[in-house]
């Protein structure tokens, strides 16, 4: 049976179904000796979040042993640990075996569920561990283990919503991990879902945050134009966001903001910026002033997020009275701002708190 159409990431392997869109998936069935048509079959069934195949009722009994028999499976993560906060938000840890099934080799992310006004929203993670370094992140304090692939990051919603009950209207990437690190399985996942045969999940309610990364701005406004992007800026100036941020070294300040206006000309969507507000860090009225220069007058908007603060982190969260006249400076020049409200602080399911808890 021929599945190298499916990519991969490290540890992970070509057996879970998960990853699979529909024409892998009729190239797969077809090497088994069955009809194409039932490759949509399966696909729906997968996107319902069904943990066997034998809950696959509308297929041969046949075809599910040959699958079986090819040691392909559905690779729903499970639970290792569920907190509740008093706003309702819900944090899993969730771990994933590969096909032996062996504890010994799973990998754990965090993943939260959120309620608001306009509907149900997760926050999935893109990696296990993070590589970016940012020194305020929790994510990053142990490194990167893995990327996860298109199928697990699907799997994270759906084991979510199997947990909780409930709908999912709204799915961010905004947990572990830097999705454009992971661009490819990020892409994957993205069609995935929103296929009409599956999930079905509108591109506009999807959003990417990156750190920074350039060359996958660029790429995603060529190929996810209506997704949501935000960027996470965190400083006015290249001085500032390198003390904070590693990846500016890189991926520099100006250089940055350029490539967010040509996103924008080329889009016509408004980007998020966001702003963890750091006390004595980047607080000041001079900061507000400074990175209203740089983006007021185009499609930008700026979610000024109270740091969540970390154990093992210096960095502490800015007092009410300097967030609120931060964004009372951005109002005044003319930039859209809004104070992000904070979910699920009380069990580190806030931005910037999740990280792997093995």
């Amino acid at each position: 049976m021929d599945t190298r159409q499916v990519s991969q990431s490290k540890e992970s392997d070509n057996k879970n179904l998960l990853n699979y869109n529909i024409d892998e998936l009729a190239c797969l069935i077809e090497a088994l000796g069955e009809k194409r048509f039932r490759a949509k079959q399966i696909f729906g069934w997968l996107s319902k979040g069904i943990n066997s195949l034998d809950e696959m009722r509308n297929i041969p009994k046949a075809l599910r042993q040959s699958m079986a028999d090819e040691g392909l499976y559905i690779g729903l993560p499970f639970a290792e640990s569920i907190q509740t906060s008093k706003d309702g938000t819900v944090k899993c840890l969730f771990r994933f075996l590969l096909a032996d099934k062996d504890p010994d080799t799973g990998t754990e992310v965090e993943s939260v569920f959120m309620k608001y006004e306009y509907g149900n929203s997760i926050c999935i993670s893109s990696q296990a561990g993070c590589r970016m370094g940012c020194k305020f992140c929790a994510s990053t304090m142990d490194g990167l283990e893995r990327s996860l692939t298109g199928g697990e990051m699907l799997g994270e919603v759906l084991a979510m919503r199997n947990l909780t009950g409930e709908e999912i209207n709204h799915v961010v990437i905004m947990g572990m991990g830097e999705p454009f690190d992971n661009y490819e399985e990020v892409a994957r996942f993205i069609r995935l879902i929103h296929d009409p045969a599956g999930y079905d999940l509108s591109l506009r309610n999807i959003t990417v945050s990156t750190c920074g990364i350039i060359e996958g701005i660029e790429r995603f406004a060529e190929e996810f134009p209506q997704v949501n992007l935000a960027i996470s800026l965190h400083a006015p100036n290249q001085e500032l966001r390198e003390k904070t941020m590693p990846v500016a070294r890189k991926y520099r300040f100006d250089e940055l903001i350029n490539a967010a206006r040509a996103y924008t000309e080329k889009t016509g969507r408004r980007i998020t910026f966001e702003y963890a507000v750091i006390d004595g860090v980047n607080d000041s009225k001079e900061c507000a002033r400074e990175l209203a220069s740089k983006l007021k007058g185009w499609l930008a908007h700026v979610n000024l997020i109270p740091l969540n603060e970390v154990d093992g982190r210096e960095y502490k969260k800015a007092q009410h009275s300097n967030v609120k006249r931060f964004k009372e400076v951005l109002e005044k020049e003319g930039v859209a701002v809004t104070i992000r409200r904070t979910l699920g602080n009380d069990i580190d399911a806030a931005c910037g708190q999740l990280r792997r808890r093995g």
